[in-house]
């Protein structure tokens, strides 16, 4: 009897026993539960996430922000673009303008480069131009006749001036470089560039034009011409002064009674007729920053007066044009 007691008290102690070892196994292995200050730091924890979530999506909401008002000035301003077709003379004195008037006034500038008669030949015949610099005053002239340009809006811009130069440092110093030894001189077709037909007409007056034809090199336009004299492929060339106002070598500038002016006129198109940014463009061709800007680029400047259209008088190519009367 006594040993069946003994076993029925071990089989009453047995649970207690067990639930003892499981609570004991459970405190050696594994954490213990948050306390009051656990709890807190747990809550400055999401706080702190909270608030970078919302520091972060306000950050974005900033930007937004930011994107809009620019967006919004950009709209208020009109910015727009403009595609100017120019003269390659003048197209390294074009891209310095473009970069100040984009500075400006927030408009993009795209230029075309080419003789002034290809690109009075693609004009005519329906390529995207808004505004043209020419580098004479005849394109401009006949496109506002033909209805390619809007009656009114031509002004001279510019006088050109033309060179004779040479890569060689001791080749040119006056006229007299023309009766030299030399194989080629280069010139600007005269047909299509203006400076081309100024460099026929300066060797008509001097005399050899005749003698110099077999040496001649014709270029397309006188950038054409330049690119001649300063491979190597020509030893002199008739070329525009602001080109090689930094290009070194030698140099002869042409007298100007030697051949008609090189008046470079501009004009508005048709295309452009309804386009602020073309019409922005040219008023600030007129102004005094980019007249200055030309002139310091080798090239003669129209008085102001007369460019805008004064009573002055003068000379009729260096005025604000009205249309010409249809025949």
């Amino acid at each position: 009897m006594g040993e069946a007691r003994i076993r029925a008290r071990r089989a009453a102690l047995a649970p207690g026993l067990a639930a003892m070892l499981v609570l004991a196994f459970a405190a050696l292995v594994l954490p213990p539960a948050p306390g009051a200050a656990a709890r807190a730091d747990a809550a400055d924890d999401a706080r702190a996430a909270g608030d970078a979530d919302a520091t972060e999506r306000g950050g974005a909401a900033d930007d937004d922000a930011g994107a809009t008002e620019r967006g919004a000035r950009s709209l208020a301003h009109g910015a727009g673009a403009v595609h100017v077709a120019v003269a390659s003379s003048f197209a390294p004195t074009a891209r310095a303008l473009a970069a100040d008037f984009q500075a400006a006034s927030g408009h993009t500038v795209v230029l075309s480069e080419g003789s002034t008669g290809r690109l009075y030949a693609q004009i005519a015949n329906g390529a995207p131009f808004e505004a043209f610099l020419a580098a004479d005053a005849e394109r401009p002239r006949r496109l506002e006749a033909e209805g390619y340009a809007v009656a009114g809006t031509r002004f001279a811009y510019a006088l050109g001036r033309l060179a004779l130069w040479s890569r060689d440092p001791e080749r040119v110093r006056d006229a007299g470089a023309l009766r030299g030894d030399f194989r080629h001189l280069a010139i600007a077709n005269p047909a299509l560039a203006p400076y081309g037909a100024a460099a026929r007409e300066t060797l008509e007056r001097l005399g050899p034009w005749a003698s110099l034809a077999p040496r001649l090199v014709t270029g397309e336009d006188v950038g054409q011409a330049f690119q001649f004299v300063a491979t190597g492929n020509a030893e002199l060339g008739f070329v525009a002064l602001a080109q090689v106002l930094d290009a070194g070598g030698s140099r002869w500038e042409v007298p100007a009674d030697l051949h008609a002016p090189i008046v470079q006129e501009a004009v508005l198109l048709a295309r452009g007729r309804d386009d602020p940014a073309a019409r922005a463009f040219l008023a600030f061709l007129r102004g005094p920053a980019a007249r200055a800007r030309i002139e310091s680029a080798g090239y003669a400047v129209p008085d102001a007066a007369r460019t805008r259209g004064g009573d002055e008088g003068g000379d009729d190519a260096m005025t604000v044009h009205p249309p010409e009367p249809s025949p």
